[in-house]
This record gives C-alpha cells, sequence and structure tokens, in this order.
C-alpha cells in the first residue's frame, strides 16, 4: 500500500492456471489491476485464453524446487491452487512434498504472501477420519501456514459453477435420474458457494495485511442437504419432482462407479468428492468478510447460483467458443483448457481431408450445402431422418434454402439454422431437428500448401440425458458412412468445381 493509502498492482503467481479455478482467478486479477505470471508444465496450454497475451508464462512443475524458485522470483503473491487428487493412490504424499517445497521457495524468494485454495472440513471430526482427499487438502493448508509466509487459506464446501466436478456431479446425477437410489450422504448438511464469490475472495486475499495469517471458512448463504440440493436443482431447471430413496450400504468406492456411470465426472475424480460427503461441511466463521467486504446480493444464494450456472451451460456448452449469446462476466466460462467433461459431456465425430482443389472451390461446395443440392452423403438417411423429424413434430427437410448459393446468419438450412459464417472460411450449423440434445455442424476451409485447400468436419453433439447419450451411441456406427461420406463428397465436389472452372476459358 502506498503512503496514500492506494494499493499498488502485485505480481501474483497463479499454479494451476490450467485448471478449472486458476483459469478463472487469471482474468480476475488482471482486472484487479495485477500482473500475473503463470507456472504449468505445459505452458502452451494457456495460449487459447483471451488473457494469453497479457500474462507471464514460467514452464515447471511444483515438485521441482528450481523450477518454482525461477517461477517466483519477484513474486508479491503466490497462488497455490494445484492437487494431486488424480494422480494415483499417493497422492497424499506428491501433495505433501509439492506443499513443502512451495512453502519453503517461496519463503526463500521472499514473496509477501501465499494464497490457498482447500476444503472445509467438519468440525470435531479427527483428522484420520476425514476422506483422504480433505485429510491431505487440511495438510496442505498446515504446511502452507507453517511457511513463514503470511498465508490465507481458504477453506470451500462444494463449489457451484458450471464446469466444475462437484456441479457437474450434482446436475447430471437430478437430470438423468428421475428416481434414484442414492447413498447416505445424500443427507448429509453443505455450505455451497457459486465460483463467482470464491473468485472474489482470492482476488481480495491479494491485498491482506501481512499481520493476516489463517485459514477462513468460504460458503453461500444457504446450508442444504444434498438431497435438498439436488430437488431444488430439478426445480430451478424445471424438471419434474425427483424421487431420492437412500441405500446406506453403498459405500464411497460403489457410490463413485455410479456416480462415473450417470455423470461425465470421471469415477477417479467422483470417489474423492463423494467421500468427502460423509461428514457435514458447514462454515464456523465468515471472518474473510471483515477483510474482503461482501457487495449487495453476495455471497450469492444456491438458487442463484445454480441459474447462473445453468445459463453458461444452456447458452455456452457449445457456444462459449462460438458465440457471444453469454453474459460477461458471469461465473464460470467454460475454458478450452477445462477437463473433458468440463460444463458436460460433449460427443465429437471429426473428419480432416487434403483437397486437391483451391480453398474457394471448396468454400462454393461448403456455402451451396444442403436444400437441391443435398448433403453429399447416403441421401435416404437423410430423407429418412427427415420423415422422422416431422413425425416427431419437427421441422424436417422440407424448408431448403433461402439462397441456392449464399448463406447469411440466421438463414434456416433444411433441419439446421446458420449459426456463424465467416465467407471463404467457416460455416457452422446448429441442428432444429428433434434431439435428445444439442448438435453443431461445423465446415471450414483451409488453406494448404501448393494453393490447394484442407477441409476440416466437425460434428457436436452435447446429449441431454440418458437417452441422449443412448441416441448418440445407436447412430456412431452410421457415422462412417454418413459423415465420412459427406466430407469425401464434398472433396470430391470442390475438386469437380475447380475443373470446371479451369476448363471455363477454352469454351
Amino acid at each position: 500500500m502506498t503512503s496514500d493509502g492506494h494499493h499498488t498492482p502485485a505480481l501474483c503467481l497463479v499454479t494451476g492456471a490450467t485448471g478449472y479455478v486458476g483459469g478463472r482467478l487469471v482474468p480476475e486479477l488482471l482486472a484487479a489491476g495485477h500482473r500475473v505470471r503463470c507456472l504449468a508444465r505445459d505452458p502452451d496450454r494457456l495460449r487459447d485464453h483471451p488473457w494469453a497475451g497479457d500474462v507471464e508464462r514460467a514452464r515447471g512443475d511444483v515438485t521441482d524446487a528450481a523450477s518454482v524458485a525461477a517461477a517466483l522470483r519477484g513474486v508479491e503473491v503466490a497462488y497455490y491452487l494445484v492437487h494431486a487428487l488424480a494422480t494415483g493412490d499417493d497422492f497424499e504424499e506428491t501433495d505433501r512434498r509439492a506443499a513443502r517445497i512451495f512453502a519453503e521457495q517461496a519463503r526463500a524468494a521472499g514473496v509477501r504472501r501465499i494464497v490457498y485454495l482447500g476444503g472445509l472440513t467438519p468440525a470435531g471430526v479427527p483428522e484420520r477420519e476425514l476422506s483422504p482427499h480433505l485429510r491431505s487438502r487440511a495438510e496442505v493448508g498446515r504446511i502452507l501456514l507453517a511457511s513463514g509466509v503470511p498465508t490465507a487459506v481458504l477453506r470451500a464446501a462444494v463449489v457451484i459453477g458450471s464446469g466444475s466436478a462437484s456441479f457437474e456431479m450434482l446436475r447430471y446425477l437430478t437430470e438423468r435420474l428421475p428416481v434414484m437410489v442414492t447413498p447416505s450422504w445424500v443427507h448429509t448438511r453443505i455450505q455451497p458457494v457459486a465460483v463467482r464469490d470464491v473468485l472474489r475472495a482470492l482476488v481480495g486475499c491479494a491485498r491482506l495485511p501481512d499481520d493476516v495469517d489463517r485459514a477462513f471458512d468460504i460458503g453461500g448463504p444457504d446450508v442444504l442437504t444434498y438431497r435438498e440440493m439436488m430437488l431444488r436443482y430439478a426445480e430451478i431447471a424445471e424438471l419434474p419432482r425427483r424421487l431420492i430413496l437412500s441405500l446406506p450400504m453403498l459405500t464411497p468406492g460403489l457410490s463413485s462407479h455410479w456416480v462415473g456411470l450417470v455423470t461425465p465426472v470421471p469415477a477417479s475424480i467422483a470417489r474423492p468428492l463423494t467421500e468427502s460427503l460423509r461428514h457435514e461441511v458447514v462454515c464456523h466463521e465468515h471472518d474473510i468478510a471483515r477483510h474482503v467486504p461482501d457487495p449487495p446480493g453476495h455471497p450469492l444464494g444456491f438458487d442463484e447460483a445454480v441459474r447462473l450456472a445453468l445459463r453458461k451451460v444452456r447458452e455456452a456448452q457449445v457456444a462459449t467458443r462460438w458465440s457471444s449469446a453469454s453474459v460477461p462476466g458471469a461465473p464460470s466460462d467454460p475454458l478450452p483448457t477445462d477437463p473433458g467433461w468440463a460444463g458436460g459431456s460433449l460427443y465429437t465425430d471429426t473428419r480432416d481431408l487434403a483437397v486437391d482443389a483451391p480453398p474457394a472451390s471448396l468454400w462454393r461446395v461448403i456455402e451451396g450445402i444442403g436444400g437441391d443440392n443435398g448433403w453429399y452423403s447416403f441421401p435416404l438417411a437423410w430423407a429418412v431422418r427427415g420423415r422422422l423429424d416431422r413425425l416427431a413434430g419437427g421441422v424436417g427437410l422440407r424448408r431448403g434454402r433461402r439462397d441456392a448459393a449464399r448463406l447469411r446468419v440466421g438463414d434456416s438450412l433444411d433441419f439446421w439454422r446458420v449459426e456463424e459464417i465467416e465467407p471463404g472460411r467457416l460455416l457452422r450449423l446448429r441442428a432444429e431437428m428433434r434431439l435428445p440434445g444439442l448438435a453443431w455442424l461445423e465446415l471450414r476451409a483451409e488453406p494448404a500448401a501448393g494453393g490447394r485447400a484442407r477441409f476440416h468436419q466437425r460434428a457436436v453433439f452435447h446429449p441431454h440425458g440418458l437417452l441422449g447419450h443412448a441416441y448418440w451411441w445407436s447412430v456412431a456406427p452410421f457415422h462412417a458412412l454418413v459423415f465420412g461420406g459427406m466430407a469425401r463428397n464434398i472433396a470430391q465436389a470442390a475438386v469437380a468445381d475447380a475443373a470446371a472452372r479451369t476448363r471455363e476459358p477454352a469454351r
């Protein structure tokens, strides 16, 4: 802080910037006026972030003292947002070793403050009885607090935000199972917190006074059982009321496999989450507000946090990178470096072909697709799909296209709608047929060596419920015929277009 009372920007090191919270913290720190350096094993994984050009990138690993020392050079505030959860049975030892290295190197580098996001632990429960996940989080917090560097440990229970493992587990369990036989932990009381409030607290900790050296509980205003969270989620998502029956003999191991089967969250991640729900996790203080005051309306309640997360899922499940429909500043934008299940399951079919024709010819074929020109593969399959869609009350294939050769955003194109078009380069279609999910078809013309083109085709499907997954796998055997044939025939049509245009002057 300067002599006139103003805070000076700090150089902040963010570990875990390729992860869920770290990837969202970086732009918040930049917006608060701080400079940011990111430590990552593979810094190239950060290049797709919109803020990549505004940060320093350091290559290293928290288990490697030399790389940690180099990354901490000149740093004032160090964020520790990593854990070894999915690395194997010895993750507790890995976490312990990494925390000790980080603590030692932070002290040696003269870091002013460490900030760590840990897990909320139940009161009165001996540490040996905690889940390995919570036990390790608590131990890491103790190691950092003992570092000799002023440390703020933020302890959160369930974080609600699109793409977070906890939210995806809640969402998919509720959406996919109208009747649930659940483990007894559905009756455990929990104090969830919106990811927006987690980020606000993390950013605020950069400016804590140097004499603050302690752990803080962070949570939202609601204390709910997991069962109540599922029922309230169903109500907010406008789902029919869920019937939830608990089965005490479902062990954490069995229930993690059950979660892994029903949701996109893998069992390796689900197990520590479910194990952590055996004990009540409720905040015992809200002292962080003395240093990071709550703005009006914060911390967000559970219902509002779910509404914000669902808006991201519904508007930006796939379209986060594809459209500007989402509201800037809403929490938890899914990011390119999130885990594969972040924001929900996505199925893709990708085809990539070299085309012996210039990009202009390939683009003419792409822009002319549909309507009387058809879909370049297995016409009977497309016709049957259109007829079935009509029988189900959908639009079918009868809409055709507005113009035989040109498309614009918003045009209907058979049972698709043009969502995005970049002339000469990209056509993105959004399905309007009756489907148990959302679907897009993306066609790209890219320049290649020798004046030739490369064709990139991607079909993306976001399933809704178990029926959506069943639908994808029922049609998957035909993808080679439909999508593979489409890619090959579009490439051939581009070659034919180029040949025809080469012959034209001689006529």
